[in-house]
């Protein structure tokens, strides 16, 4: 069948390919507009290893909690340029990822893409995005976390080029204590604190720290016995700038984090403390 430019201006309405590669599919395919599709998607897998040395920093950080609140996960999605990750189709994808991790407990990449979304599976709409798009696509990597006993709260900066999961140990009911967990997830993302609260620093990291001050206090020409001292106040300093429930709280400076949580706890009726958080940032190491 002869190809015709109304066939090939169909093809890339329904698969957004260049007007090109549409051409050269349905050539392959004697003007079969299914099996020209299919071309263009194995096409589009086919690529892959040769986008593979390429960097892929832009994208989209998605991050979501089930409807009760005692699921969240949390993905970054790659892509090479701004301009794609801005794209309608690329930013569905990016959902189409997330609420499948949701609903599936999943613990890989090649598991994630197995999984079906509608009359579909993942790879598929994978494969499409590569034919459509000549770029690295790719998820980076991705977390769930399941509450036994408390809540998942999740946020997403403006930009979806950062996002935030975090944890609770009790859960979390009343619209003021949502939006408030939902703010310290907030703090997360601004201030990147590095451990919860002092529990989760392990004991390797503060020996570093206080030897690291010893040594600056030495270096400014303090005694010994009081570069110790020195060391033990700049330790406090550590703690008060690494874990999150002594750092200042963002939205009203003359709090910590930690009066917050009381003050959720309060509102709850139970003791609300953080068990840990997640932080993305998109192109990170």
């Amino acid at each position: 069948m002869a190809v015709t430019p109304q066939m090939v201006k169909e093809l890339r309405d329904k698969t957004g390919a260049g007007m090109a590669e549409c051409k050269k599919a349905l050539d392959e395919a004697n003007g079969n507009m299914e099996e020209a599709i299919d071309n263009l998607r194995k096409r589009g897998a086919a690529s892959v290893a040769k986008r593979a040395d390429r960097s892929a920093n832009e994208g989209a950080v998605v991050a979501m909690t089930s409807v009760d609140g005692t699921l969240g996960i949390i993905a970054e999605v790659n892509c090479e340029t701004d301009f794609v990750a801005r794209n309608e189709e690329f930013v569905d994808f990016a959902r189409q990822i997330g609420e499948t991790l949701l609903a599936n407990e999943i613990s890989s990449v090649e598991d994630l893409m197995s999984q079906s979304v509608g009359d579909k599976m993942l790879n598929d709409l994978y494969n499409e995005m590569l034919a459509k798009f000549s770029e690295k696509i790719g998820v980076k990597r991705f977390e769930r976390r399941q509450s036994a006993n408390g809540s998942v709260a999740s946020y997403i900066h403006a930009g979806s080029k950062l996002g935030v999961l975090i944890e609770t140990t009790a859960p979390v009911r009343t619209d003021s204590g949502i939006a408030s967990i939902r703010d310290i997830a907030m703090q997360v993302a601004a201030m990147k604190p590095l451990y919860a609260d002092r529990a989760n620093v392990n004991t390797e990291a503060i020996t570093k720290e206080i030897e690291i001050y010893k040594e600056q206090a030495i270096i400014e020409g303090k005694k010994p016995e009081m570069a110790e001292k020195i060391a033990t106040g700049r330790l406090e300093k550590f703690y008060q700038e690494n874990c999150l429930v002594e750092q200042s709280f963002v939205k009203d400076g003359n709090k910590t984090v930690k009066d917050i949580l009381k003050d959720i706890s309060a509102a709850e009726g139970v003791e609300v403390n953080i068990v840990g958080f997640t932080r993305y940032f998109l192109g990170e190491e």
